[in-house]
């Protein structure tokens, strides 16, 4: 940065509406051959404004009046601020649910009974059983549930890659990040302000410029929403997988119908336990099982396949 870009940005903080004063400073000189005069622009700034422009040296001695020092660098800093906080442009309708996405967010929640009504989860559990029963017969039931972990982890990332905008999330993350630092500088700027005492009209002015910037964050939080039905969106065709394929191994284990053997299994510091033994809390020694196996072949899927789920701006 430049120290005539310094200089105005100083006194941007310093009273935003300095901003003003100096757009009309740059017009007077260009209507007469590049030197301006108090005269000229008295009617769009105060003497106070124009006192601190000069003694900030931004302008300087010309042969009649006055000239901007750096005009090269005075226009790229008064150009240049109105690009901070650009306007993110982002297509609403394109986050929207389909029809077939919120039909699948229903079967979810119809499906997720099937937890506390043994009808429902019997109903499940043996529908699968005749899909998985093969699985089952050939391998012991820790490799079972290695097998459905990978293959949850397989669709989860999947449909997450492909039904997951990163593009469009990015763009809501950046327009939050834009009106949290528009914000950040109105404050520094009034606690600026309070410090070298400045007058209540400026004060007020500060004030005015700081509810303006949290209305524009209340407006902005509303129409963010979509970044949450972005994310979510393919939430519900994972959980709409996945429940089915929970509620067959929770049919099988709680409801007797893995016995002897095949219903143990040893396990780090816990030792030779049942499938349904509680090891954090309420959850069961077949969830944590899982979950360990779930996450681990899901980080080495993405990274195998090069699948990035990091926003990108």
């Amino acid at each position: 940065m430049t120290r005539t870009a310094e200089k105005i940005d100083a006194l941007v903080r310093e009273d935003s509406s300095m901003l003003e004063a100096l757009e009309s400073i740059r017009s007077a000189a260009d209507e007469n051959g590049g030197e301006v005069e108090w005269a000229d622009v008295r009617d769009d700034l105060s003497s106070g404004q124009w006192g601190r422009i000069i003694e900030k040296g931004v302008l300087i001695d010309g042969e009649e009046g006055f000239r901007i020092d750096d005009r090269e660098a005075f226009d790229e800093a008064l150009d240049g601020d109105a690009d901070e906080t650009p306007d993110v442009e982002i297509d609403e309708e394109a986050s929207k649910w389909s029809q077939w996405d919120k039909m699948a967010g229903l079967a979810s929640l119809l499906l997720m009974v099937g937890y506390w009504f043994d009808s429902v989860r019997s109903l499940v559990g043996s529908t699968i059983d005749i899909a998985l029963a093969p699985l089952d017969t050939a391998l012991p039931f820790y490799a079972v549930i290695l097998s459905v972990a990978m293959l949850t982890g397989l669709y989860s990332t999947l449909l997450q890659a492909n039904l997951m905008n990163m593009d469009r999330i990015a763009k809501y993350q950046e327009r939050m990040k834009g009106m949290q630092d528009k914000r950040k500088d109105v404050q520094e700027r009034k606690k600026e302000a309070k410090e070298r005492g400045a007058d209540e009209a400026e004060l007020e002015r500060l004030d005015n410029e700081m509810q303006r910037v949290q209305e524009e964050q209340m407006e902005a939080m509303a129409d963010n929403l979509g970044m949450f039905k972005e994310q979510f969106r393919p939430m519900v065709w994972i959980m709409l997988f996945t429940i089915p394929l929970f509620l067959w191994m929770y049919w099988k284990i709680r409801d007797g119908n893995i016995t002897g053997i095949e219903n143990e299994v040893v396990m780090p510091i816990a030792g030779q336990i049942t499938w349904d033994y509680g090891i954090i809390g309420p959850m069961q020694a077949w969830i944590v099982w899982y979950f360990l196996c779930s996450m681990g072949f899901t980080q080495l899927l993405r990274k195998s396949i090069n699948i990035d789920m990091t926003p990108t701006g």
